[in-house]
């Protein structure tokens, strides 16, 4: 947790700004406009896509406003004898349910000639009898308005209107409305309001059943989502246009208003959540609007040409019993809108939704709870994701989001199909998409910028996955200076200078490559670091920059390891005409200094100290002993896993304190019985030497000679050194050492 505190905290801070967005201390205009676009989407999912087949649209349509002689009635405004016509029909003939009218009929239709008549009968022919007596037999003929109110008369027509914005429209004769002024009280609620209103003639508007406004006011993106239900007009309210046609449906109950509590909440908080009319409850919003349930796309439900139905072509099966809106999806009358199913959506069809949505009962509602719930959903999923993700992989990182987002969507989805409760969820996507985005860019642009810096530093030193194993915590790794125990390594051609001196440079580079390639390889695999290399030498370390707990053990096994793979490339080196390459190895571990050093000019990560110089004079000593592999006293304590055998105590160039040097064989249970029993003697001649026991000594050269044959530690070295001391005798304080003079 503390090595990602930056990263969780700046989750917990982006988590913030969405719970204050949630809790409407402020509004994101991105936010709303997305919770719209995924309130859409939802929608489309999970329409039903069916056609509601208890509503049929009674369409003013191009075929009905034709010319006459293509069948049509022509353009409109038609006559209201016409219509008249039309309502005999509907219900005489076709014997609907109820009969919607999404048309305002406000002005007289004067176009039977009635009023030129009248002109005439009271100035140029008033003096006619004839006339006047014909007129007045006619007049009833000529009366469309009348003869239209008196069709309404006793049927279930609910006629439409509309209001507006503008005080000065005041046009015809508006309905009882259905809550009177003072209804709400002292209640916040924002209603839609209005200052005009274009309604239809007063004789039309008391001869009808019932009437309702078809005022629609689409949201901020121009998508129309919503009715409002209850629409305020100088302090009265009055019903939607469906509501009226349903309520005549259901015997035209009250309206109550709905509250889960008396107690208003808060200022800002209306109370109301529902509208009661009879059985039905029907959810509004906080401006008293209720969502469209959108069955599908256009023609949702049957369409019927108005003409046909005037000539009777109409099916009459398709029209008895239902409920009949008339509407018009003729371009020319400007009944068209844009909504989340399609762009270009008839208005009538929008009241047909509506009055399906209520007596389906699923409209759906959008409490002002939901803000709570949006609130506690965000804080769970946020915190969760804030605080896991920083400790996670990029591949787990995108497994948890994915999960999450589909948990989030699914739950969101059934409650929004089966339970019809709008919760938001713009947010809740953004929020996890931007956590997601959040950690992945600091992942790539913070930490991947230390694993590049770790690599920058190091990757000329170590192999990629001890750069990767740092890369994981960068902040624990740097080039200062520090003083660690480590192990390390020298290794040096031996005879160089005679093998470069037969070989051309061209050659002599690739052998240099050919040897020194695995070799390198060897170290990286045993996680040690490369130091530097100095012509046929290589200097490398184990323990640092990554800590090592078994540094004397990987050494070691490099230094092995490396001695086989050169027995196995001499036959390659053989067929090319190379010389054959020996090396030795010296290996020390102590306390020593590791990091940049050098000078202002150029740095290098190595290492120095006592401990360094040791190893390095181990390494020139190799040959002196015959031995493949020399290591210090503390590589030897340092790796218990390995059978070492004591060569000598030795003084190097440079040091006065005697050390003893040993050479590593193999790991614990892989040694030879021979080479055990070859240890053990070459161990009691070390004893007799070092007490100075010269023939006992020698006795035991010679069987070692007889085990070994060949080896010039046990027939020369010696051989040679015991003569010298047999001539030159140590003394009795001597402590069995051997000073080399050289490197």
């Amino acid at each position: 947790m503390k090595k990602h505190i930056v990263r969780i905290g700046m989750g917990v801070a982006l988590v913030l700004i969405f719970l204050l967005q949630a809790a409407k201390w402020f509004e994101l205009p991105l936010i709303q406009r997305l919770e719209a676009i995924v309130y859409d989407t939802r929608l489309t999912l999970t329409m039903p896509r069916t056609v509601d087949q208890r509503i049929v649209i009674l369409d003013i349509d191009e075929k009905s406003l034709a010319e006459k002689e293509k069948g049509g009635e022509g353009r409109w405004p038609w006559p209201r004898d016409r219509l008249a016509l039309l309502l005999d029909k509907l219900f005489d003939h076709y014997q609907i349910a109820i009969v919607g009218l999404d048309v305002v009929f406000s002005e007289r239709d004067e176009s039977s000639g009635i009023k030129v008549l009248q002109q005439l009968a009271q100035k140029e022919l008033r003096d006619i009898a004839q006339f006047q007596s014909t007129l007045k037999q006619l007049q009833p003929q000529l009366e469309y308005d009348e003869m239209f109110a008196s069709r309404m008369r006793n049927r279930p027509v609910v006629l439409g209107y509309t209001f507006s914005r503008d005080e000065a429209t005041v046009k015809g004769q508006l309905p009882a409305p259905v809550l009177p002024a003072g209804t709400f009280g002292a209640k916040n609620i924002n209603f839609h309001s209005f200052g005009g209103h274009t309604a239809n003639l007063g004789e039309l508007q008391k001869a009808a059943a019932g009437a309702g406004h078809f005022s629609i006011e689409p949201d901020t993106d121009g998508i129309l989502r919503r009715v409002p239900m209850l629409a305020e007009f100088r302090g009265a309210y009055y019903e939607a246009l469906s509501l009226a046609i349903v309520r005549m449906i259901i015997g035209s109950p009250n309206i109550v208003p709905g509250y889960p509590s008396d107690k208003i909440w808060s200022k800002s908080y209306s109370g109301l959540e529902w509208l009661e009319a009879g059985p039905l409850r029907i959810p509004v919003d906080e401006r008293v609007t209720a969502l469209v349930p959108y069955r599908g796309g256009e023609r949702s439900f049957k369409y019927v040409s108005a003409v046909d139905v005037l000539t009777e072509r109409a099916d009459v099966a398709d029209l008895k019993g239902k409920i009949v809106l008339l509407g018009t999806t003729a371009p020319g009358l400007l009944d068209l809108r844009a909504t989340p199913v399609e762009n270009i959506y008839p208005g009538v069809e929008i009241h047909a939704n509506m009055i399906a949505g209520m007596l389906d009962r699923n409209i759906k509602q959008k409490p002002p709870y939901v803000v709570g719930a949006e609130f506690v959903l965000l804080l769970i999923a946020g915190l969760a994701m804030a605080l896991l993700l920083p400790l996670l992989n990029p591949l787990k990182s995108l497994l948890v989001t994915v999960a999450v987002l589909v948990l989030v969507l699914f739950t969101n989805l059934i409650v929004f199909h089966y339970g019809n409760l709008v919760l938001p969820l713009a947010s809740g996507l953004v929020m996890i998409a931007l956590l997601f985005g959040l950690n992945m860019s600091y992942g790539y642009f913070v930490e991947a910028r230390g694993k590049r810096q770790i690599t920058g530093l190091f990757g000329q030193y170590v192999p990629p996955e001890l750069v990767d194993e740092m890369a994981k915590n960068p902040e624990h790794f740097s080039m200062e200076g520090e003083s660690r125990e480590l192990t390390v390594l020298f290794t040096d051609v031996r005879g160089f200078t005679t093998i470069s001196e037969g070989l051309d440079p061209k050659q002599l580079s690739q052998l240099m490559n050919e040897f020194l390639t695995p070799l390198t390889e060897i170290i990286y695999k045993h996680r040690g670091t490369i130091d530097k290399y100095m012509g046929d030498c290589i200097m490398a370390f184990w323990g640092a920059p990554l800590p090592d707990p078994n540094h004397a053990k990987n050494g070691i096994l490099a230094g092995l390891e490396m001695q086989e793979t050169l027995k196995r490339l001499q036959p390659e080196f053989k067929a090319r005409s190379w010389p054959e390459i020996r090396i030795g190895v010296g290996l020390n571990t102590g306390r020593m200094s590791v990091g940049n050093m050098g000078s202002r000019i150029r740095l290098a990560y190595t290492v120095m100290g006592d401990a360094v110089n040791l190893a390095s004079r181990l390494e020139g000593i190799t040959k002196e002993y015959g031995a493949d592999i020399i290591v210090g006293e503390g590589t030897k304590d340092a790796a218990p896993d390995f059978v070492f055998r004591e060569l000598d105590r030795v003084r190097v160039k440079g040091k006065d304190e005697a050390v003893a040097i040993f050479e590593p064989l193999g790991l614990q249970g892989q040694v030879e019985k021979a080479s055990l029993d070859e240890i053990r003697l070459y161990a009691q001649f070390l004893r007799l030497y070092r007490a100075q026991v010269w023939d006992q000594a020698e006795l035991q050269l010679y069987n070692l000679q007889k085990m070994a044959p060949g080896n010039a530690l046990y027939s020369q070295t010696f051989v040679e050194r015991i003569a010298y001391l047999r001539a030159n005798p140590p003394g009795e304080g001597w402590d069995g050492a051997f000073t080399f003079k050289t490197k």
